[in-house]
């Protein structure tokens, strides 16, 4: 079997073992995750002490040999020049996938609200985009697999929020130039900052500042080990998304799920990278079976079949667990990024879906409908962080900013109470920082 196959009576007999799945990503735990964060922490201070002439000399050693200084900033005319020779199709396609997202993220804007009271104070809540966000969009090898999707779900939800101005990052090719597909579409979203950097320097680029790209407040965005342990260290400095891991698919199957399905449901993810986890949990030894036989059979033909062979064996799994409720309550702790339901009720198991990235309802849900065409965002929270963590969205990208105006009489009325919770916490000048507002002082 290409897989793992575990015959489960209870959530606790396959706990253990797909548990382990999500410990598959650990930089902080091993030599080369040590090594990769000492080489990143080097990157950060040359880039933070040395500005532009550090990104270039990065950029020169690991990606474009020639790159000079002209070419780091993109300039919004060649952004427009690659929408223009965009195939119409896929522009089409593009512009199609953006009015589904933005349309989804639309209902997630928040208002700043206020109420008052009966004494004349006023409290309430500010609700403020963040001033200046730097976006990280990853080229893929050689400039050959652009992420669009990325940048489509990471520019709409900052646009939503009322963020007023997005760095976009993205690193070049062996000549220099970035992808005409991530040009074309930062035109097409109304983006015209742009800028040919990639891995760890582009991050702090974006943090500390380099040339002409002026540093951010927040940084988002996917990328490798060296732009994950880079947004992390940058915490603090800036704000960051999150810090992800490899892709998860985890499917909930029953007897009515067709194999076919499931199967190129779990190859969607493994294709990914050789860390990316596969697994489908059923209740049908069937399902289960013919599951196994069509991830053979559709892996022969997958252009990227090296990846997800290793990845299905190192991090994919088949379960077959007699009953629903045990299926659900062990994906719950689980908590994957993405999660399917394949099964004959779908609704009747949302409710009982406590922790995930993204659920998707129903045998035509795919994940990469999810991932590229539907609207919500697929930036999930992954390595079980579903349990406290949410998709990127338009709260990312807001502030919220506590506002109070107490009246006269608020400050008559409770000043003494405020001065003896004060006091209970031994601050005096809390204390009577209250008290000099009421009639007596006292």
């Amino acid at each position: 079997m290409i897989c793992s196959f575990i015959a489960a009576n209870t959530p606790e007999d396959a706990s253990s073992f797909l548990l382990s799945l999500q410990s598959r990503f650990n930089p902080e735990q091993d030599e080369s995750g040590r090594q990769t964060e000492q080489a990143v922490r080097d990157i950060l201070q040359k880039v933070r002490e040395h500005g532009l002439s550090a990104v270039l000399d990065y950029t020169r050693k690991f990606d474009a040999p020639g790159f000079t200084e002209d070419q780091f900033r993109i300039s919004a005319e060649e952004c427009e020049r690659a929408a223009a020779a965009m195939d119409a199709e896929d522009r089409a396609t593009l512009l199609a996938a953006a009015e589904n997202i933005r349309e989804f993220h639309l209902h997630q804007k928040q208002r700043s609200w206020f109420t008052t009271r009966k004494d004349g104070s006023v409290l309430g809540q500010m609700v403020t985009p963040i001033d200046r966000v730097g976006l990280y969009i990853p080229g893929g090898q050689a400039g050959l697999t652009p992420l669009i999707s990325s940048l489509l779900m990471n520019v709409i939800p900052a646009q939503v929020a009322g963020v007023p101005e997005i760095a976009l990052v993205s690193p070049p090719t062996g000549q220099g130039t970035v992808s005409p597909f991530i040009l074309g579409a930062a035109h097409l979203l109304g983006v015209s900052e742009v800028y040919a950097a990639g891995s760890a320097w582009a991050i702090a680029a974006l943090a500390h500042g380099a040339g002409p790209l002026r540093p951010v407040d927040m940084i988002a965005g996917p990328g490798n080990i060296f732009v994950a342990t880079a947004k992390r260290l940058l915490i603090g400095t800036v704000g960051i998304d999150m810090i992800a891991g490899p892709s998860e698919i985890l499917v909930i199957a029953d007897d009515s799920a067709n194999p076919a399905w499931v199967a190129a449901d779990m190859l969607s993810q493994a294709e990914h990278d050789a860390l990316a986890s596969s697994v489908c949990i059923t209740t049908s030894r069937r399902v289960a079976e013919e599951t196994a036989r069509e991830l053979e059979r559709q892996l022969e033909t997958l252009p990227r079949k090296d990846i997800a062979r290793v990845a299905l064996a190192d991090f994919g799994a088949i379960v077959h667990m007699p009953d629903l409720a045990d299926a659900v309550r062990l994906s719950n702790e689980i908590a994957p990024e993405h999660l399917e339901l394949h099964l004959e009720d779908p609704w009747s198991a949302l409710p009982l879906i406590r922790n995930a990235g993204a659920v998707f309802v129903g045998p035509y849900a795919s994940e990469p409908v999810g991932d590229y065409f539907a609207g919500p965002n697929h930036v999930l929270p992954t390595m079980r962080t579903a349990r406290f963590a949410s998709a990127l969205g338009v709260d990312s990208f807001i502030k919220k900013t506590s506002v109070v105006a107490t009246s006269r009489a608020f400050a008559e009325a409770n000043g003494r109470a405020i001065a003896r919770m004060a006091r209970m916490e031994a601050l005096e000048a809390h204390a009577r920082a209250a008290l000099c507002r009421t009639t007596d002082g006292k």
